[in-house]
């Protein structure tokens, strides 16, 4: 069991990105570049690193963008062929083949649980992850790697944890408990964007190791926040039958579904390429320069 790989992971995707209007009018937030890759681009690549075959897309009407993004490009690829840019058409066939997507459709606007439990029949009865397109983890050993060794040392259901300030747990799924070391925490309780008096600081992040069993809970659960069914509720009731984990993961979490987040995410990508780091910083200092000198 220890070295059971993690095979299937599933991505919800369905969300209408109305955050970034107009931009995502026609284009699926997903798809938002940072730097030139599509955000969702990135998870995908994740899921890939850490071995991950099996990549189940949540979709939502009008988000075909996302498939043909996955999908072979022959005519591009063919005319980029006759002008002899190799380079790019190995990087379109490198995207087409990098993992087995399944997309499937949420066709009502459910929430999270629900978009989870759109996976059932793709996911069976092995262990899962989930990696939500918004966050993107920047670590060494990928984000949801490091909660499938969590899930395989403790058997039981993982979920990634991060300290936030008091003042942003509003914003987020809140866990508690007792900490085993300095990154695992049995979970006690774990609430879904507490109003007031939130049990920690430790905010519910993107990314989840899950038993099969979570989808009889999910198919049980009742409509929570926002009138949606959501898979904190869920994982409330799965830390009291079997147990909850939370990992507090390694590396550095950008948070591409809001507009400041997202725009950081881009600088520091563009900063970990060598081609764009020095014009970039160039940029930088003459801002700072400038704010400094209209203060």
């Amino acid at each position: 069991m220890s070295d059971q790989p993690l095979t299937k992971v599933v991505v919800p995707a369905a969300g209408l990105g109305t955050r970034f209007l107009p931009a995502t009018k026609t284009i699926p937030k997903e798809m938002l570049p940072i730097v030139d890759k599509p955000t969702l681009q990135y998870i995908v690549e994740e899921a890939v690193a850490a071995g991950v075959k099996d990549l189940i897309l949540i979709n939502g009407r009008g988000k075909s963008a996302i498939d043909d993004h996955f999908d072979v490009a022959f005519e591009l690829e063919t005319t980029l062929a006759e002008r002899k840019k190799t380079a790019d058409v190995e990087l379109l066939k490198k995207i087409s083949q990098m993992v087995n997507l399944c997309s499937v459709r949420q066709k009502q606007p459910l929430g999270l649980g629900h978009a989870v439990l759109c996976a059932k029949s793709l996911v069976g009865n092995d262990p899962f992850g989930v990696m939500l397109g918004d966050d993107m983890i920047d670590s060494a050993v990928p984000g949801i790697l490091q909660l499938w060794r969590a899930y395989l040392k403790h058997q039981q259901g993982v979920i990634a944890l991060m300290e936030v300030p008091p003042s942003q747990t509003h914003l987020y799924g809140i866990a508690a408990g007792e900490m085993l070391d300095d990154r695992t925490m049995k979970i006690t309780k774990i609430v879904e964007k507490p109003k007031s008096n939130p049990p920690s600081n430790m905010a519910v992040i993107g990314r989840y190791v899950l038993p099969p069993k979570i989808f009889g809970i999910l198919e049980q659960t009742e409509r929570g926040v926002g009138g949606e069914i959501q898979l904190t509720d869920a994982l409330a009731t799965l830390q009291a039958s079997d147990g909850l984990i939370g990992y507090r993961f390694e590396g550095i979490r950008h948070d591409a579904g809001d507009k400041v987040g997202y725009l950081i995410a881009n600088i520091a990508f563009a900063m970990k390429r060598p081609e764009l780091k020095a014009g970039l910083l160039d940029y930088l200092r003459t801002v700072v320069a400038a704010e400094g000198r209209a203060k």
